[in-house]
């Protein structure tokens, strides 16, 4: 509760930011060369539209949580001169939570049609070093080939930890923020199953001894005291500024990658 509690929170969050935006990187610039390749392999105009939503998803995410945005002209639309409400806090909250799981389906959706444009990698390569002079060895032609495929695993891993991480925060997000699916809030029933536990208990064992029941009264007020630290809001503070930076470093490095490879390689 004083500033060395602050400070060090604020020091261990600033490390937890670190770390995730170090783990992020290689998935960053990955998706964004699988991108440009799934895009040149794309046909259909639907696909491509798809290939593009996706690829914007995490800055459609950044964007829920800007204010200017979402209160006024999301939940408050100016109307000529007037601005009508169109929803409330707690309904605009359900509705981000709808929006980035179906912007995580969408991402798992178009999972395949980015691991094709990894493996079209090999084809790449043949055709690369068929325009190059000299000779290669069938065996070194066959293991170039092969750790393409070896390598997918690891593709597909940093495909999909990124999205695993966005929706385990959203859920934790929803669960401990004491959120809502629906548009009215769901009933609570926590308070009333701690305050009926320990008669419950007491009521169902009556030969429980001194000693047992001090022990279950401590541990139920340290359970009470943490909950008293550990409160919703603190939770959706903390989850929402965890989902917000997963999302903002996943776009910035996939930005980044997607202009190294667009302009920087031959």
């Amino acid at each position: 509760r004083g500033p060395v509690s602050k400070l060090t929170f604020k020091l261990f969050l600033a490390v937890l930011c670190s770390l995730i935006g170090a783990f992020l990187t290689f998935p960053g610039l990955r998706l964004a060369q699988m991108h440009l390749d799934a895009l040149n392999l794309a046909t259909e105009k639907i696909t491509q539209t798809l290939l593009h939503i996706n690829f914007l998803s995490p800055l459609l995410m950044v964007l829920l949580w800007v204010k200017p945005i979402t209160k006024d002209y999301i939940m408050n639309p100016p109307l000529g001169k007037e601005s009508v409400p169109l929803m409330s806090e707690d309904t605009f909250d359900t509705m981000r939570l709808w929006i980035i799981i179906l912007l995580c389906a969408l991402r798992l959706v178009m999972m395949r049609s980015h691991l094709q444009a990894y493996l079209n990698l090999a084809q790449k390569c043949v055709d690369q070093m068929k325009k190059e002079a000299g000779r290669i060895s069938t065996n070194d032609l066959q293991k170039m080939v092969a750790r393409v495929f070896y390598y997918l695993c690891v593709i597909a891993l940093q495909y999909i930890a990124p999205l695993v991480m966005v929706l385990h925060s959203t859920l934790l997000l929803k669960t401990l923020g004491n959120y809502s699916w629906g548009v009215y809030p769901e009933s609570n029933s926590d308070t009333a199953v701690e305050n009926l536990l320990p008669s419950s208990v007491f009521s169902e064992s009556p030969s429980v001894d001194g000693k047992t029941k001090i022990t279950v009264v401590q541990i139920a007020m340290a359970l009470g005291s943490l909950k008293n630290i550990f409160t919703p809001l603190l939770f959706r503070g903390l989850l929402s500024f965890l989902t917000w930076w997963i999302a903002a470093c996943l776009f910035s490095t996939s930005l980044f990658g997607l202009f190294y490879y667009q302009y920087l390689t031959v």
